[in-house]
């Protein structure tokens, strides 16, 4: 049996290739970028109004004040989405203009449309009235102060989210490359196991392939449900091992099978395979029996089958892999003050189903939950994090600083 951190270690250093592949924007969400993605354009792509006003040049005014007042004469209008006005432009002269609309040169400056002063009136402008100096670049958006043209957006590796959908289609990309997304394959084992609403008391509910299923969109992955495993199927699995291994699939997982039962055959099996960095056995609570192989290009992962050993060995063995292989910055704990005492065994490193929440002043708490044996689901339901307690040392005291990750989606979603 191997340390968590050997675990760990074993997991980086061991990769499938992920190719990529190019994508349309509307597409991209939650995929992850596999390029640099830099700017077409400007942005925006010239100056523009940020305020419903008139617009004029600066210098007309430098010798203006109350008692030296002038006219404007208005000669035009331009709206948003108008093409730039192109006509020649005399001295106190001025032009009505809306928010984005473009300002044309030598206008070089924005009065909002509350400040204006009419000639004759209101109703039936000729001129606007100007009284005092006016700054330049007042009220004005600045070409390319957003963005310029060639400059970097989103870096390689980036999740991508609806925020940057908004600004890729500002910028007018319209197609990204991304990581293919990882297919899955599940198997539950088990003659207990079934997918049935009533059951007699000697079954179980296969909970751990619905779970895992439901945690695709936010792990970036696709899913599909393999068929139920028996406690006599292992030529069957052999078999569906050979097949998977010439298909699309890049991930096996199963879960059951994999302790030192008389029909934990999962394995045997796999070591049937040429195999490598393989391992079986980790020093953890819950999934102490965890196995992971590469075989070929695939990787393969026995998880146990406990639903909460299976849902916490998902969460710290498969997505952290998922997570280098579309080379994905390692995501960081949520910090956290410990608010109860706790004691583990000194070389074990423990998942603690955890409640985190806040205190008024901003600190973040996180409650280690009673009820953290693999069988109950309660304290799952009623937690909203894992905390990590690691190796190395047995009592945990209120006040300590504690890692912890979300159970249902990443943490790089706080990055």
């Amino acid at each position: 049996m191997i340390s968590y951190k050997s675990a760990k270690k074993i997991l980086k250093n061991t990769k499938i290739s992920i190719k990529d592949e190019v994508i349309s924007l509307s597409k991209s969400l939650n995929r992850v970028t596999s390029k640099d993605i830099y700017s077409q354009s400007d942005h925006p792509s010239a100056n523009n109004a940020a305020f419903d006003g008139f617009a004029i040049n600066s210098k007309d005014t430098i010798s203006l004040k109350k008692k030296i007042q002038k006219k404007f004469k208005i000669i035009g209008l331009i709206s948003a989405g108008k093409k730039p006005l192109k006509r020649k432009i005399k001295k106190f002269q001025t032009v009505e203009i809306m928010t984005g609309g473009i300002i044309p040169k030598p206008f070089n400056t924005i009065i909002p449309i509350e400040q204006i002063k009419f000639y004759p009136n209101r109703t039936n402008p000729k001129s606007i009235i100007i009284d005092k100096r006016i700054n330049k670049y007042d009220y004005v958006r600045f070409q390319g102060s957003d963005y310029k043209k060639k400059q970097l957006v989103i870096k390689k590796g980036t999740i991508i989210q609806s925020n940057h959908i908004l600004a890729l289609k500002t910028l007018g990309i319209a197609n990204i490359k991304v990581k293919k997304k990882l297919n899955i394959v599940f198997f539950a084992t088990g003659n207990e196991i079934s997918n049935l609403s009533k059951i007699p008391k000697w079954k179980v509910r296969n909970s751990n392939t619905y779970f895992i299923e439901s945690l695709k969109k936010n792990f970036l992955f696709d899913f599909k449900k393999g068929q139920i495993l028996r406690d006599h199927h292992q030529n069957k699995f052999k078999s569906k091992l050979y097949k998977i291994l010439k298909s699309k699939f890049d991930i096996i997982i199963t879960s059951g099978a994999v302790s030192a039962g008389k029909f934990d055959y999962i394995p045997e099996v796999v070591k049937l395979f040429k195999t490598s960095s393989y391992f079986k056995g980790v020093k953890i609570r819950p999934g102490k029996p965890i196995l992971f192989a590469k075989i070929n290009n695939k990787a393969i992962f026995g998880l146990p089958g406990n639903p909460i050993s299976s849902a916490a060995c998902f969460r710290f063995f498969v997505y952290p892999y998922i997570e280098n292989l579309l080379n994905l910055s390692r995501e960081k704990p949520v910090k956290a003050v410990l608010s109860n005492n706790f004691k583990k065994k000194k070389n074990f490193t423990r998942f603690i189903k955890s409640k985190l929440s806040t205190t008024n002043n901003g600190k973040i708490n996180v409650k280690l939950l009673p009820g953290q044996e693999s069988f109950r689901v309660r304290s799952f339901v009623e937690s909203n994090a894992w905390a990590i307690l690691p190796s190395g040392k047995s009592k945990f005291k209120k006040g300590q600083i504690i890692d912890c990750f979300f159970p249902n989606h990443s943490n790089k979603f706080l990055d």
